[in-house]
């Protein structure tokens, strides 16, 4: 249905409460309803390199079905009831998806970034209790299967790893080459307490029709990592009804079984998982992924207009990173067949959405969404007016509250007054939101609204704007670093007293980390040192500082505590600056105001540029700029 805007969201929820909603209780019903009414329609769409003339495999629902139904068999025969825990580490393929769904159809799906580090994976095994990893065989230009075996070294509780084989996407002659070049795990290395089995062999030993009965009621379906920046990372559980509420927004406002969405996000994060398996499976759309790495794969960027050409794809899920790559790439292709792009998980520079307008004719939906929340919260109404800049309006059924916290507790904000961003909505699970419960404590504002720890407000008109980060976590294009990591690593150098760790402005990534330290009395070092010490010591590698800064002295609260706000104007002056000057563009960064409606804003004095000439440079940038008065 249309979606114009607050007074279309209130008219869908006076329709009834959402409880009241004819929507499935759980995954597998919400996939078999689909699957009865378009069983033949293209359901999911993998090529494992970028050419739009390469080989590539779909599947149509009743096969998705079927497989979903011989994994969650699988599973279940391996010992995996509702409340254990199946583990994939994977890039995307088909046998990607088949995990997902089908572990949640047997019991509780978790999907771990292929990228962290072994001990890092490790971890969040343990803390989830996964019986069962499916991740890659060895293949070669990638060590997924070898870091997963290391990791499993650690986590006792796992007893199956089921292997993927990527050399059946391949054609001749590189899938005969492949067996003779894979990478070889030792026996040491393929740890006693667990077996390895071929996940394609053991699939098609099981049946197509489900072998246990479907749970009866709403329960924990998914459980996804934060990030795994650190030890111990933070677990979210997902429930079913969460998952259905993200299919059923996708469904009624964006996409039907006529549409064709390409996905280059990964299958562990929940924009993917959640906004576009869950929409899909509700609606009965196409989903194309292309390469396992999606955007990071070789060729994606050069191909990507052609390939939208290929599937006739009407729909572009993006992120702001991705806009900046594609933007500088001719459109080289028919993409004609193109009727909306959505981008989420970093704020989207004003520049980028102008530029993709002029170059493909489509608008591009911008939203919001958070692990925590099982995703979707707000997005520019699809077919009405959106507010660039603005995370749009909430979802229906999807409160929002802007609340401060007072001597006399928690406050709701005026209209424009910035607060911390408070949600309520199905996707939430009140008290529950992660694993441990130490980490659910002050998490809710009212007893079920969700504190996400972005600043914000909302205007007259319902719009919801970001403005800040009450939690200081660095997002470098969409995947959250604790700045902890960074700051307790440079604690352990000798000659550092105090370290403070932020994101810096990126065009690219939106930004990345830069770490400040002041040195202790008499020490001495070099940026350059701290930067080859953080290599060693900061274990994630998106984490490392990209800049360094040694001070006299740090800025500080009253109570010792290193002021950020006042690193943020440094960072911001200093890449801001640099740009201009790298660009002959004489305007300078005077200073950095903390607007209450803008958050920082960096004010320049011209120096006889224009506006033309400074936008031009700082329009990549998600933070706003102003003429000094």
């Amino acid at each position: 249905m249309a979606f114009t805007g607050m007074e279309d969201r209130l008219k869908i929820e006076s329709e009834m409460p959402w409880e009241d909603r004819d929507v499935p209780v759980t995954l597998y019903q919400m996939l078999s309803s689909t699957t009865k009414k378009f069983p033949t329609n293209s359901a999911t769409s993998f090529q494992i390199f970028s050419s739009p003339t390469d080989k590539a495999e779909t599947l149509n629902w009743q096969t998705l079905h079927d497989k979903t139904v011989q994994a969650a068999n699988l599973f279940r025969s391996l010992g995996v009831g509702e409340n254990d825990v199946v583990a994939y580490i994977l890039p995307n393929c088909n046998e990607t998806l088949i995990s997902f769904l089908g572990g949640a159809v047997a019991g509780i799906v978790n999907p771990i970034n292929p990228l962290l580090e072994p001990e890092q994976i490790a971890s969040i095994l343990r803390e989830t209790k996964a019986k069962v990893v499916v991740t890659l065989k060895p293949f070669p230009k990638t060590d997924v299967a070898e870091k997963t075996a290391e990791a499993v070294r650690h986590a006792p509780g796992v007893n199956t790893v089921l292997e993927v084989d990527l050399n059946r996407y391949l054609t001749p002659p590189k899938s005969w080459i492949v067996p003779l070049i894979r990478p070889k795990l030792e026996n040491k290395e393929r740890v006693a307490h667990a077996d390895y089995k071929s996940f394609t062999k053991e699939l098609k030993k099981q049946p197509k029709t489900l072998q246990f009965a479907d749970s009866t009621e709403d329960r924990v379906a998914c459980y996804f990592h934060t990030g795994g920046t650190t030890g111990m990372p933070k677990v979210a559980q997902h429930k079913y009804s969460g998952m259905i509420y993200n299919g059923w927004l996708g469904h009624t406002l964006l996409y039907t079984e006529e549409d064709v969405i390409m996905c280059p996000l990964p299958l562990f994060h929940v924009f993917a998982c959640h906004v576009i398996v869950m929409a899909s499976v509700a609606s009965g759309a196409h989903v194309v992924y292309p390469t396992p790495q999606g955007y990071r794969g070789e060729g994606v960027f050069d191909n990507f207009w052609k390939l939208i050409e290929r599937w006739k794809v009407s729909f572009i899920i993006t992120v702001p990173t991705a806009i900046s790559a594609i933007m500088q790439r001719p459109v080289d292709a028919d993409v004609s067949s193109v009727q909306r792009a959505f981008s989420g998980s970093a704020p989207l520079p004003v520049e980028l959405y102008r530029r993709f307008e002029e170059a493909t004719g489509v608008n591009i939906v911008e939203g919001y969404g958070l692990t925590e929340a099982t995703c979707m919260v707000s997005g520019n109404p699809v077919d009405g007016e959106k507010k660039i800049g603005s995370i749009g309006i909430p979802f229906p059924y999807t409160d929002v509250k802007i609340v401060n916290v007072t001597p006399e507790g928690p406050v709701e904000a005026a209209v424009d007054e910035v607060g911390e961003i408070c949600i309520s909505n199905p996707g939430i699970f009140p008290g529950n939101t992660y694993t441990e419960a130490d980490k659910n404590k002050d998490l809710y504002h009212y007893e079920k609204f969700l504190r996400t720890g972005d600043l914000g407000r909302v205007d007259a008109d319902g719009y919801v704007w970001i403005t800040g980060r009450a939690k200081d976590l660095i997002i470098r294009g969409g995947h959250n670093i604790d700045p902890a990591e960074i700051e307790e690593a440079l604690l352990g150098h000798e000659a550092v007293a105090f370290a403070g760790a932020i994101g810096q402005p990126d065009e690219h990534a939106g930004e990345v980390p830069c770490a400040f330290v002041e040195l202790v009395g008499g020490a001495s070092t070099t940026p350059e040192e701290l930067m080859e010490y953080c290599k060693v010591h900061v274990h994630e590698r998106a984490a490392q500082p990209k800049h360094m800064t040694i001070l006299p002295e740090l800025p500080k609260t009253a109570v010792g505590k290193v002021f950020k706000p006042e690193l943020r104007k440094q960072a911001i002056t200093r890449i801001y600056n640099t740009a201009l000057d790298k660009a002959g563009v004489a305007a300078r960064v005077e200073t950095v105001i903390d607007d209450k409606k803008r958050g920082l804003v960096a004010q320049l004095a011209p120096n006889g540029s224009s506006d033309q000439d400074v936008s031009a440079v700082l329009g990549g940038f998600t933070r706003p700029w102003e003429w000094q008065s």
